[in-house]
């Protein structure tokens, strides 16, 4: 019973990990190039939560080309607009940009 219950765990989670995945490809300076076959929403979530922990405010969407997204990482002394990719939204939490 017990080899039943750790192959079925084994298998169902193989297969919720082959439902979608992001990756960063690319990390240069503020630019982020991620492959990912999630949804849109999944993807600036997980930019965002990529820029934040390098220290930025957020992830600004600039292009998308099959199924890999570029990002650029935005500090908000840079007074720069977050923009999400189209038909999704940034987190709630993500501050405005500061004017000077």
């Amino acid at each position: 019973m017990k080899k039943i219950l750790l192959v079925l765990t084994i298998i169902s989670g193989l297969v919720l990990t082959g439902c979608y995945s992001s990756q960063i490809n690319m990390s240069m300076g503020n630019m982020r190039l991620i492959s990912s076959s999630a949804s849109p929403q999944d993807v600036m979530d997980f930019a965002t939560t990529t820029c934040k922990s390098d220290f930025y405010q957020g992830a600004s969407f600039l292009s998308k080309a099959g199924k890999e997204y570029r990002f650029k990482c935005v500090k908000a002394e840079e007074n720069e607009i977050l923009t999400p990719i189209p038909g999704t939204m940034i987190p709630a939490g993500a501050p405005a940009p500061i004017s000077k």
